[in-house]
């Protein structure tokens, strides 16, 4: 006799087996939730302090490699072209920012004796990270107590040895240790803010600043944090790590970064700091803030054993290119640009090409290959503000629909198949076009000489028409007719009366860019949030620089 079946039971398993299924299905959807960018600032070389700076730069093909300054150390002093020369360095040049020795700590409620000991690496990242904040239209005094991330790359302490390394152990005071303490430099900045997200300090050492974007995004959708900053800072303030550089010779003794070229010797030095602001896509459309780009996805990965320490590993390489690719779930064939790395190294390139070449380059047709550039060419290898970089040059490429020109690039690797990979590069400013009506994507790789590779997904931002928005906006264009626009109130504000001054004409600079649309929302936002630290940024009061 056939038991009668226990349909309870049955139901009980259907249902937790549904619920169980549906319980993976959201979480493999919130895995790829999209990223949106909201705000970004930096301080690069050849004076890029703003991302309109920058874009100059980039698209110009401007190479803003210089000698070292002699604000930094006499390198004279220091120079062998013998890279075997003990104690001695055979480059002498590099990408530099300029004031770095410049600070209004008062702003920031910090003291000047206090601010003495601050690593100008702290004392920058204060800066841009404000300005980015208000760039991306957030009311900062709205933030303190927010679940805002802070993830930063930081990997050298130059300005250590001025104190906690000088040797004299009575320059050492209360502040010495704070000042100089990477892990301080994103706390202090989350304290100054009033954040309670997540904060970390980071160091990869190259692929530094895009893991910290990475896991920022991590952060974002695991509903950890709701709003995120993420970013690097690079200071080259005394010649020991350049020293260390150049015994490895993974320094160019021409002073030039010649990435994919067959004359390529190595990479050049650089420094500065990229701050960009992170919310999830769809809180930031509910919120009305401005999107700049779209990270769809990004992936971390370790090269393992490879030929050596520091040498880089193609397959781990093209690993970490496809498992970006599956979580931000787009086809290879649909990245049109990738950032590469490129450090312009004899080793680096070729394995870097091949890579990509493997994951990104098959089955192209001739009107759609993969092009490839690397920033590294006009400003140098920022180290652990190399991968945001990177990312705010695709961005603004992005935003822009144009390609820059990749610098030095005269004769192909010969290491490199190029006949054999559907790959170019761009030496003059090109049109990004569309695919097929589809939204522009872009890669971009950042490669750590500590064997943590990254890479990350972006895609243009490309607001949907809807029905409704725009019969608003046909209502609000015919009552404009018949009633024109009120006047808006524009304020703005400053502890001193040079700052206001100097404010003022930064706001003149900057108006002078902006369509007339949009001057209701700039003037709600400087109203919402007083834009102070611009006053703040390079013409400050005082220099501070202990020693």
């Amino acid at each position: 006799m056939t038991p009668t079946p226990d349909y309870r039971t049955l139901l009980l398993d259907a249902w937790q087996e549904m619920r169980q299924m549906r319980l993976e299905l959201e979480s493999l959807t919130e895995a790829n939730v999209p990223v949106a960018v909201i705000g970004m600032d930096c301080r690069f070389p050849g004076g890029a302090n703003s991302p309109e700076a920058y874009w100059d730069l980039l698209q110009n093909g401007i190479d803003a490699i210089t000698e070292v300054p002699s604000s930094r150390w006499d390198w004279t002093a220091y120079y062998d072209p013998d890279p075997d020369a003990p104690g001695r360095l055979y480059s002498r040049h590099g990408g530099f920012i300029d004031q770095v020795d410049q600070f209004d700590p008062q702003f920031f409620g910090i003291s000047p004796r206090e601010a003495v000991s601050l690593d100008p690496q702290q004392r920058l990242l204060l800066e841009v990270s404000y300005t980015a904040l208000e760039r991306a239209g957030q009311a900062i005094d709205r933030l303190r107590g927010s679940q805002t991330g802070v993830y930063v790359g930081i990997s050298f302490a130059d300005y250590a040895k001025l104190s906690l390394h000088s040797g004299d152990l009575s320059r050492i005071d209360a502040y010495s240790s704070l000042g100089n303490t990477h892990s301080m430099a994103v706390g202090r900045l989350a304290y100054v803010l009033g954040l309670q997200g997540p904060t970390m300090q980071l160091d990869t050492t190259c692929s530094s600043s895009l893991l910290a974007v990475h896991l920022a995004c991590q952060s974002l959708r695991s509903g950890e944090s709701n709003l995120a900053l993420a970013g690097g800072i690079n200071l080259m303030l005394s010649p020991e790590p350049t020293i260390g550089f150049c015994k490895l010779r993974a320094l160019s003794p021409s002073g030039q970064c010649r990435t994919f070229d067959a004359n390529a010797d190595g990479y050049i030095r650089g420094e500065g700091c990229g701050i960009v602001v992170l919310k999830r896509l769809k809180d930031a459309i509910t919120d009305r803030d401005p999107v700049l780009a779209v990270i769809r996805g990004s992936a971390a990965n370790h090269d393992g054993q490879s030929n050596g320490l520091t040498a880089p590993n193609g397959q781990a390489q093209a690993a970490v290119i496809q498992q970006a690719l599956g979580q931000a779930g787009v086809a290879a064939a649909q990245v049109q640009y990738v950032e590469a790395h490129g450090t312009g190294t004899p080793l680096g390139d070729p394995i870097e090409v091949l890579a990509l070449g493997k994951v990104l380059a098959q089955g192209r047709s001739a009107d759609n290959p993969l092009w490839i550039g690397s920033v590294k060419t006009n400003i140098g290898h920022l180290e652990s503000a190399a991968g945001v970089a990177s990312l705010i040059k695709t961005i603004l490429a992005l935003q822009h629909r144009q390609i820059p020109p990749h610098l030095h690039f005269q004769q192909p690797n010969p290491y490199i198949p190029w006949q054999q990979l559907a790959v170019q590069v761009p030496t003059q400013l090109t049109p990004w076009p569309s695919l097929a009506h589809q939204p522009r994507l872009a890669g971009v790789s950042s490669f750590g000489m500590s064997g943590t590779n990254v890479h990350v997904i972006l895609e243009e931002f490309v607001e949907e028409a809807v029905d409704e928005r725009a019969d608003k906006q046909i209502n609000t264009e015919a009552i404009a007719v018949v009633n024109p626009p009120p006047p808006y109130l524009f304020t703005i504000s400053a502890k001193t009366r040079p700052a206001l001054k100097q404010l003022a004409e930064r706001y003149e600079v900057f108006l002078a860019t902006q369509a007339d649309e949009l001057l209701p929302h700039i003037c709600f936002t400087a109203k919402a949030s007083t834009c102070r630290i611009c006053s703040a940024i390079g013409k400050p009061s005082r220099s501070i620089l202990s020693g």
